[in-house]
């Protein structure tokens, strides 16, 4: 059990998804994951659609899916500012993977450039979201 704990709020446009104390906290970032422990460096930094995976004070793992956002690093504080949150449980894997084809069929056909952006971003949060899926399967087994 952790000694030493950061406080976490984990903020979408729409609601507080999560506040609380926490042991480790990982996500990623635009430059690579990042791994946030008590007494963390301050640091402010953009995020990649990804997951954001917390160690609680019980050492019980909990997962969230990000669209992507912003994290802002105290030692002690941490905050996510995201345009969606979803805990890895809400995630309709199957809506995921359509979306990720869909992506990669706009991608393939190389149509406008504006339409590639779109795609890009798309794929990106689909593959993401897919991966916070199977990170909760493994977790489960």
């Amino acid at each position: 059990m952790a000694t030493s704990l950061i406080h976490l709020d984990i903020v979408s446009a729409e609601k507080s998804v999560f506040s609380g104390d926490v042991a480790w906290i990982y996500l990623t970032g635009i430059m690579g994951e990042l791994g946030i422990a008590p007494g963390h460096s301050p640091l402010v930094t953009a995020l990649k659609p990804g997951n954001i995976r917390l160690i609680l004070p019980n050492e019980q793992e909990d997962i969230f899916y990000l669209s992507g956002g912003m994290v802002e690093v105290q030692p002690y504080l941490v905050t996510v500012l995201a345009d969606t949150v979803l805990r890895s449980q809400e995630i309709d894997e199957a809506a995921a993977l359509a979306a990720k084809e869909r992506a990669e069929k706009i991608l393939a056909e190389k149509s406008s450039k504006i339409d590639l952006a779109r795609a890009t971003a798309e794929l990106a949060e689909a593959i993401a979201q897919i991966r916070t899926v199977q990170k909760l399967r493994k977790k489960v087994k």
